[in-house]
């Protein structure tokens, strides 16, 4: 039987510590915890990875993050050798916040880089220093730095963003929300959460269960570092800290 962790990244991303109960130590020894603000592997965001902190003061260092046989059962993977907590047993939680800030920004990116181009997407990845996102266009008279100038002028506007939730017919009443050529968003729950930029989501908005900044101008200097053809017709953007390298 599934269990339902309460997911308090969804919530709060700026959250970077706080406490929870052991519910149970899965058969791979996975533990799953009544609450957690470690993000989970979903949507090409890599999953959270830190440290338990038992009564004691020892730490049991966790490795990864990811999802069990639902989207809201969290399972953290310890690293190896490393000692496992009882069930009902009290534990801190600590993620690695510079590298959950890292992919935060980056994510953010990810998004306005979808407002630059607004194409359907066929794949993303984000990553601490360099993400991609995939679009299906034909001909592409993008150029990257085009693209990144478009970028900074989202970034430096220094837009809001935030999340708010509708309902399964509000999305099916708005299919254009879903930017997605491939993978629609998961309904049934009767909620779906929306991350938007710009005040009431003018700029974008988006299904998404992903980690972001609360303002554009968090993300910092981003840039296209490079613009790939993958296929008749998918061009694969990279995105890059920093400033463009010097030609």
């Amino acid at each position: 039987m599934a269990h339902t962790t309460n997911t308090v990244f969804r919530d709060d991303a700026y959250l970077a510590e706080t406490d929870a109960v052991v519910v149970a130590i899965n058969d791979r020894g996975g533990i799953i915890l009544d609450r957690t603000n470690f993000y989970a592997t979903s949507g090409g965001q890599p999953g959270d990875t830190g440290f338990l902190i038992r009564t004691d003061g020892s730490r049991i260092a966790i490795a990864a993050t990811i999802t069990g046989e639902t989207k809201n059962e969290i399972i953290h993977v310890p690293a190896a050798g490393e000692a496992l907590p009882e069930p009902g047993e009290k534990l801190g939680l600590s993620i690695d916040w510079p590298r959950r800030h890292l992919l935060m920004r980056m994510h953010t990116a990810c998004h306005l880089l979808t407002v630059v181009c607004p194409f359907p997407i066929t794949g993303a990845s984000v990553a601490e220093d360099d993400s991609r996102v995939d679009f299906d266009i034909p001909e592409t008279g993008f150029n990257k730095e085009e693209v990144t100038a478009r970028l900074m002028e989202l970034v430096k506007a220094d837009h809001p963003v935030f999340t708010r939730l509708i309902t399964d017919d509000e999305l099916v009443a708005n299919p254009g929300l879903v930017k997605s050529k491939n993978v629609r968003p998961p309904v049934g729950t009767g909620q779906i959460r929306l991350v938007c930029i710009g005040d009431n989501g003018v700029i974008d908005s988006q299904p998404c269960g992903g980690t972001h900044v609360r303002s554009t101008g968090e993300v910092g200097e981003i840039h296209i570092g490079k613009i790939e053809k993958k296929g008749r017709e998918n061009r694969r953007f990279r995105i890059r800290f920093g400033p463009p390298p010097a030609q």
